[in-house]
């Protein structure tokens, strides 16, 4: 027998969010379209880090100190850390007021700074000062893994030579090349966003010329203290998202058809007590019938009456009994 049951399936408001971002875990996770330069820099970071880990490290730690690889794993993790929350949170995405202005702007972002192919998502409000901290922990990271790559080939170099250090430690020369040219980019990006937030400028405001220059007009969020900004811009609270992304916008029914084998001993009459060339509807046209039984009044097939001549009265009904005939002398026993 089919059941039919109805499911009920939770559509939330980040599966109607227009625009081209990218969610996952139902939502908790938010970046933007363009993810492969994430994804380089999550390999560079995390290639050169276990080069270090592996050699340098359980070197340095037995002729140095052993803090020396303490020390990097710390700024592994939180350099990693801040990645991961630029990467995966809300920019603080404004949602948009009318449908036209859709064709036109893909997605408004409060106070926004700029948009970071290498961490996968816009710079924003709600995550500008994770992302100020990330290149800032990774420039202390790059120049911690550069600086002691140089002591170990130096101390290796002691030993058995500098060129015989070069062959021996490929993956070392390999950290240098990656630490080098990945330097200055790092740092010089951590001098430019210290620099505004010691302004509380954003990288769109400085490009556009928005607080100087011929517009001459004073930055309504400047305090005239840089410390006063820099509290502001990395120890202020930090602004709900409007999105609500994992709220319930309705909910879909759904029905499905389910086969069940179990069948109860008044089903079993039922079924027995059927023609063989009749079908029993399912769902509503069950209910249908049986409302329609108990309101239309019954009526009986039409049976053939008897002719007239053929009907007897009771007492012609009634059998006949034939004595037998008397036997002579069977009287007196009889009625003895």
């Amino acid at each position: 027998m089919s059941v039919m049951v109805a499911r009920r399936k939770v559509i939330r408001k980040w599966e109607k969010l227009p625009g081209r971002n990218t969610f996952c875990c139902d939502g908790r996770i938010m970046m933007a379209r363009q993810k492969g330069i994430f994804y380089l820099t999550l390999f560079l970071i995390l290639g050169t880090c276990a080069l270090f880990f592996a050699f340098e490290c359980r070197y340095l730690a037995v002729q140095l100190s052993p803090a020396i690889p303490v020390f990097a794993v710390v700024l592994f993790l939180f350099a990693m850390a801040t990645l991961l929350r630029t990467s995966f949170s809300d920019p603080g995405v404004i949602p948009r007021a009318l449908p036209d202005e859709a064709a036109f702007i893909e997605m408004e972002i409060e106070r926004f700074d700029h948009h970071c192919p290498w961490v996968g998502n816009c710079v924003g409000k709600r995550n500008y000062r994770y992302f100020y901290l990330f290149i800032l922990s990774l420039s202390l990271l790059t120049i911690y893994i550069f600086t002691f790559n140089i002591v170990y080939m130096a101390l290796k170099s002691l030993k058995i030579g500098f060129l015989n250090t070069l062959k021996e430690t490929p993956g070392t020369v390999l950290e240098v090349l990656i630490c080098f040219f990945t330097l200055w980019s790092v740092v010089g990006l951590t001098g430019f966003h210290t620099f505004l937030v010691a302004l509380n400028q954003t990288t769109n405001e400085d490009i556009k010329g928005s607080w100087t220059g011929k517009n001459r007009v004073q930055n309504p969020y400047s305090h005239g203290n840089i410390v006063k900004n820099c509290c502001e811009v990395l120890c202020g609270p930090l602004p709900p998202s409007v999105l609500d992304r994992r709220g319930i916008l309705h909910q879909e029914e759904s029905s499905a058809r389910e086969e069940s084998s179990a069948r109860g001993p008044s089903m079993q009459k039922e079924s027995s007590a059927q023609e063989p060339g009749t079908t029993q509807g399912l769902g509503a046209q069950e209910d249908s019938g049986s409302q329609k039984g108990r309101n239309s009044p019954t009526h009986h097939a039409a049976v053939p009456l008897p002719p007239l001549n053929s009907v007897k009265t009771p007492e012609e009904t009634q059998p006949t009994v034939v004595e037998p005939p008397a036997q002579p002398g069977d009287d007196g026993q009889a009625e003895h």
